[in-house]
């Protein structure tokens, strides 16, 4: 391909859809101006421009249509036979679970795994960080098999398995905010602050509007406004702006613990907010058996609970 790069090739692909460079910047969890270099580079490779862009429209030159005719098989072709070989791969070492999940590995995540390993003896465990911007997606996508994540979950096409992990919300912020002294704050309190959220390049991203909200309320419980922050991609995002001052996030007790070694941020409980849950989830109609027995192994780690 004249060294012409496999993400160059999907970044034109994805606007030639969505026409729209935010637009695929989001899908592709990457900024505007990172779709616009990618294209450009692709540009260059080629000799000439794939795409027409004013300032009120995106459109692809006569070359970039004629390009994305014969580029989409190609491409779909190259993916399939991917997933081919993948799954070739998973049946010589006796199955392959790709788990997803966000943010940390908790104990009681950690101790399934280690259930699961025990009772399957043979089976390869793959282990994804998925974005807090697209909890769903990679199930969706199938570049998982089956992902851990944060509560609410009301996905028609999803199925939820065992929730667990119920911990209270604390407040990180940086050890420079006024409040980073307090043992506690109640949940009124978030009013004087900026709530940092889940989004991609600027942008709210794929998660649906009721699971964002979950993770950052935009009013108390007495309904008062909650001012919102910047938006971010992953949980080390986030924390890099907490640490500077940028805003707070409402994190677990079990993650704030996890991180509670950075010296620039301390973790505060928070008095009168529903506590935070985990849960397992996987598509209906991708349903390995390695899925189901590792749900059964989170069950029984935390049937107690």
């Amino acid at each position: 391909m004249g060294g012409i790069e496999i993400r160059e090739l999907e970044a034109f692909l994805v606007l030639a859809e969505e026409l729209h460079f935010g637009r695929a910047g989001e899908r592709l969890y990457v900024s505007q101006s990172r779709v616009s270099q990618l294209l450009r580079s692709l540009e260059g490779r080629i000799g000439a421009p794939l795409v027409e862009r004013t300032s009120r429209r995106v459109r692809l030159t006569p070359l970039g249509e004629s390009f994305i005719g014969s580029l989409r098989p190609a491409y779909d072709g190259l993916r399939a036979t991917l997933d081919e070989v993948r799954a070739a791969a998973r049946a010589k070492v006796g199955g392959v679970l790709r788990i997803g999940f966000q943010g940390t590995i908790d104990d009681y995540l950690a101790q399934a795994i280690a259930l699961f390993e025990e009772e399957c003896p043979g089976r390869v465990l793959e282990l994804t960080e998925i974005p807090l911007s697209d909890p769903f997606g990679p199930v969706r996508r199938q570049e998982v098999d089956c992902a851990v994540v944060l509560m609410p979950v009301r996905e028609e096409d999803l199925v939820l398995g065992p929730v667990f992990s119920r911990q209270p919300q604390t407040r990180a912020v940086s050890v420079r905010n006024p409040v980073a002294t307090r043992e506690s704050v109640s949940a009124e309190e978030l009013t004087g602050c900026q709530l940092i959220g889940v989004g991609a390049g600027g942008v709210p991203g794929p998660a649906p509007a009721y699971w964002r909200l979950a993770q950052t309320p935009d009013h108390t419980p007495e309904l008062r406004p909650i001012p919102a922050g910047p938006l971010v991609n992953t949980l080390q995002e986030g924390l890099s702006l907490t640490a500077a001052d940028r805003g707070a996030m409402l994190l677990c007790r079990s993650t704030a613990d996890y991180h509670g070694r950075r010296s620039a941020i301390t973790f505060i409980p928070v008095d009168g907010l529903p506590p935070s849950e985990l849960g397992l989830i996987w598509h209906r109609s991708h349903v390995p058996p390695t899925v189901l027995a590792f749900a059964r192994a989170v069950k029984g780690i935390t049937s107690g609970l």
